[in-house]
């Protein structure tokens, strides 16, 4: 399906959706409690649908009451042979694969989209050391067997961080002591201290090392009513259409957040946006803005919606270590170089990085979704800039993070046919 979305001047208040990492951690650590939580609030996007699903497949039972979760973790691991479709969560999958094994459960991961070929290698590299086998020939499907054992697992922090909060979540369950010990630099930390954040409101203690995190064994998950953070993710692509544009207010956007992506507010002022905060009220206007180079190691879900701003700033821009991008719902790197390239940009996709050259404007045109939810949200914003309307391919894409977007999208402004 197609969306053409039309050039406006965004102006207006949103208030941020439910943070999609933290309802993905909530869930299973209610999943995990042996009793009964409540997750609020929640909005079902497919990602989070995932989850739910596969928290099911093992024995849990949910209910959704308008934007209140109940996760009902007494049966946990119950079923001991089980399915679990991870369609296309790359979250869902990863945090999953260690907190079955934990389990014990004997299980089949399935996916859809590119999930099949993203990487999950660290695992299939560490758990049959630990008595877990895993049967795959290199992606989706793949079966595990055993029981997850304690010990000392050495993993690279350069591939995902969903690894290291996979193992978080399950070596608690296990009876002895584990360590993770990182072999490289660490990615995506805020998302790690995110996980550790949780577990300890359910309950769970992770002890920092100088090179990576002891975990007790024997810890049990505390059933507990849990309240999710506003996303941070999804409130950049609206903060960024205020900086390049108009005038926009983003409500529920918690500074104290432990997500990384709270740090567009910082690099918006840094662009030389207007960025006002105000307790959990952000509001960015628009400014001259000037190009800047920026690591994005620990910030890799920003990178499209940066580059959209980057279009509208003097000079080059360069996001650097950036490479794990080409392993999401498409090779990032390359699909936002094109879009941008597409609508009247100027931008190149290195091996590792991204080079925009700002441009001040964009012409319009037609736009490749490249079925990924970031691209086509950043399109979204690409009109508040553009001078003509805007044709994207895979207008649905967004369902998989942010089934509300179009609505948000319309409170600033947007229009999108």
């Amino acid at each position: 399906m197609n969306v053409t979305f039309q050039p406006f001047v965004p102006n207006g208040s949103i208030c941020a959706p439910p943070s999609k990492s933290d309802v993905h951690r909530a869930i299973l650590c209610a999943a995990l409690s042996g009793g009964v939580c409540t997750v609020s609030p929640v909005a079902l996007s497919d990602d989070i649908r995932a989850t739910i699903g596969c928290v099911e497949a093992l024995g849990a039972k949910t209910h959704l009451d308008r934007h209140v979760l109940t996760v009902d973790g007494t049966a946990m691991f119950s079923r001991k042979n089980a399915v679990l479709d991870c369609c296309e969560s790359g979250s869902t999958l990863r945090f999953l694969i260690p907190v079955a094994a934990a389990g014990g459960v004997e299980a089949t991961f399935t996916g859809k989209g590119r999930l099949p070929e993203r990487p999950i290698g660290v695992y299939t590299d560490v758990l049959p050391e630990k008595g877990v086998a895993c049967d795959t020939e290199g992606g989706l499907p793949l079966r595990i067997s055993g029981q997850l054992k304690s010990g000392v697992y050495r993993v690279a922090g350069d591939v995902s961080s969903q690894f290291i909060t996979g193992l978080l979540f399950a070596l608690p369950l296990l009876r002895g002591d584990s360590d993770i010990i990182l072999t490289s630099p660490i990615q995506s930390v805020g998302y790690i201290n995110m996980t550790i954040r949780t577990m300890a409101k359910f309950g769970v203690e992770v002890d920092l090392l100088d090179n990576g995190w002891h975990i007790r064994g024997q810890q049990h998950y505390v059933p507990t009513d849990y309240t999710t953070d506003g996303d941070w993710s999804q409130a950049a692509f609206f903060l960024v259409a205020g900086a390049i544009a108009g005038d926009v207010e983003v409500v529920n956007a918690n500074i104290d957040s432990a997500q990384g992506d709270r740090r567009i507010a910082a690099i918006l002022r840094e662009f030389g946006a207007v960025v006002e905060q105000d307790g959990d009220r952000l509001r960015v206007r628009k400014a001259p803005m000037t190009a800047m180079e920026l690591d994005v190691s620990q910030i890799p879900d920003l990178v499209p919606i940066l580059a959209v701003c980057a279009c509208f700033a003097q000079g080059t821009t360069r996001l650097t270590n950036a490479a794990r991008l080409r392993l999401k719902e498409s090779d990032r790197l390359e699909s936002t170089a094109r879009l941008l390239n597409a609508l009247g940009g100027k931008a190149r996709a290195l091996p590792d990085s991204l080079e925009i050259t700002g441009t001040g404007s964009l012409y319009g045109g037609y736009a490749e979704g490249c079925g990924d939810h970031r691209i086509v949200m950043s399109a979204a914003v690409c009109a508040a800039g553009a001078k003509a309307d805007i044709l994207c391919t895979d207008a649905m894409s967004v369902n998989k993070s942010y089934p509300d977007f179009y609505q948000d999208y319309g409170k600033i402004g947007g229009i999108s046919v």
